[in-house]
């Protein structure tokens, strides 16, 4: 029992097919991709309405004391391109969750790999160059809300509710990332186990039905009770 325990891989410890709210990791996948896609769908909309109106959504430099745009129209079409594949990912994962496609699902969790790692560099930067929170809130406009009081804290303390606050993020991200990868298992499983088995004997050979659909059949009902004429 022992070496059994030893043999097991970390992989197949942190395996489950129960997520949040007790729901199966194919329903939370499902969930997770059409929120996702409902997300970038407003960020896109969101975008195309500021391409049709540019005076209204573009931010003048002259608010955050640079020369430049901030978002100009070469930069607003790369955000919806990347919004538009954000929606086509998304898309994917939900299709593979629903239908048992494990191949679809592999795109949306290679996107959750890299916004991971994109986080976990944020957080060692932060670290790194601590006065780069200073330089950012420096660049904020006057209209900021709470932006004296925030920036009247001192740097140490700014690092560590910064760090506070990307660690609770990491952490539900790294959730996010277990129940997408524990729905690609189930559902790589799921693909094997149909796979048809057949057991020859000397005389004849017998197909062999798949397990899950052996379980599902329900059993046949018991003969009614013996009585006395």
């Amino acid at each position: 029992m022992l070496a059994d325990k030893m043999m097991i891989s970390p992989w197949d410890r942190w395996y489950s097919t129960s997520c949040c709210l007790c729901c199966h990791v194919r329903t939370g996948t499902v969930i997770l991709g059409v929120w996702y896609m409902l997300i970038n769908a407003v960020v896109l909309l969101i975008l195309l309405t500021a391409l049709n109106d540019p005076e209204q959504y573009h931010l003048t430099s002259a608010e955050l004391a640079n020369d430049l745009d901030v978002m100009d129209d070469a930069n607003m079409c790369i955000a919806s391109a990347i919004s538009l594949l954000m929606i086509l990912i998304c898309g994917m994962a939900t299709y593979g969750a629903y239908k048992l496609r494990a191949a679809w699902i592999i795109p949306f969790f290679c996107y959750q790999i890299f916004d991971f790692a994109l986080n976990t560099l944020v957080a060692v930067s932060i670290v790194v160059y601590p006065n780069t929170i200073q330089d950012y809130l420096q660049q904020l406009p006057d209209n900021f809300p709470y932006k004296e009081e925030i920036a009247a804290l001192s740097n140490i303390c700014l690092v560590l509710i910064v760090l506070l606050f990307i660690g609770c993020i990491l952490g539900f991200k790294a959730y996010l990332i277990a129940c997408v990868w524990n729905c690609y298992r189930y559902v790589s499983s799921r693909g094997t186990s149909e796979i048809l088995l057949y057991v020859t004997t000397n005389d004849t050979t017998v197909l062999l039905p798949p397990y899950d659909d052996s379980v599902s059949v329900p059993p046949k009902q018991a003969p009614p009770p013996y009585t006395t004429a």
